[in-house]
């Protein structure tokens, strides 16, 4: 393992490992319930005014642009606790939420539920 690597696995210092398309996966859960609300990702700005700020900030692969959670709709996201993974290349933010997180307006962007072990993977709605 290289000093790098042992430095961002082991280290106190914030070291982000983007992608090739220079972003990390966000995860954003309920403070509250610990529900799953959303997946996004954060280029280094997103991350950076999300450190800053406390508001959720992203980067829209489609849009290719950055954006505020909630800076349209009004459903904001206030950052509660920010985490990074092991090799520093996934974000988990708690946040409370307001208003729905998904786009279609429901709660949570996980409304559907895949059904397993009988053939063909069927959805069913959870939300």
């Amino acid at each position: 393992m290289s000093t790098t690597d042992q430095d961002r696995e082991e280290g106190l210092a914030l070291q982000p490992k983007f992608d090739a398309s220079g972003l990390v996966t966000c995860v954003a859960t309920d403070a509250k319930s610990g529900d799953v609300l959303m997946v996004a990702h954060m280029n280094a700005e997103a991350l950076r005014r999300t450190v800053e700020t406390g508001d959720a900030w992203y980067f829209s692969r489609s849009r290719k642009a950055l954006w505020r959670k909630g800076e349209t709709s009004g459903h904001t996201q206030r950052v509660v606790e920010m985490r990074i993974d092991c090799d520093q290349d996934a974000v988990w933010i708690r946040v409370e939420q307001q208003g729905p997180a998904c786009h279609t307006g429901r709660r949570s962007c996980f409304y559907r539920k895949v059904e397993t072990g009988a053939g063909e993977a069927k959805l069913s709605l959870i939300d």
